[in-house]
């Protein structure tokens, strides 16, 4: 299945995605490396990025992997209770999605279509299905 984005960004568009992904990868204590590698950025662009004012070019991809964070972020706030739901992204998971691996690991190893998978796992999830 598509998903359909829009061609062009504007800039607010593009700051509050970015702010927005910055405040999770906080609230995960995610380090930069792995916040960069999520974004699909390099460490130094991620560094750049997640400051105020950042005028660099998104990519469709990196808006859309921002989205699927948030959306994850927003999923695992429903269906946990804190402090897990900031801790599951970082923890061995053994369900068959993860084998054993952490989210976030098989997050940025699969790319874009294991961000999706993990939302629609969580979306499952809180559904009761």
């Amino acid at each position: 299945m598509a998903i359909a984005v829009p061609h062009g960004h504007s800039p607010e568009t593009k700051a509050v995605a970015l702010k927005a992904f910055g405040n999770v990868v906080a609230a995960w204590g995610l380090p930069l490396s792995e916040a960069a590698a999520l974004a699909d950025m390099s460490d130094s662009t991620w560094k750049r990025a997640k400051k105020p004012g950042y005028t660099g070019d998104l990519t469709h991809d990196q808006m859309l992997r921002l989205s699927a964070v948030i959306g994850i972020y927003k999923a695992l706030k429903l269906y946990f209770s804190d402090p897990l739901a900031d801790q599951w992204i970082r923890m061995p998971n053994s369900g068959p999605l993860f084998s054993g691996a952490r989210p976030i690991d098989t997050m940025i190893e699969g790319g874009l279509p294991q961000f999706l998978t993990v939302r629609s796992y969580l979306d499952a999830l809180r559904g009761g299905l």
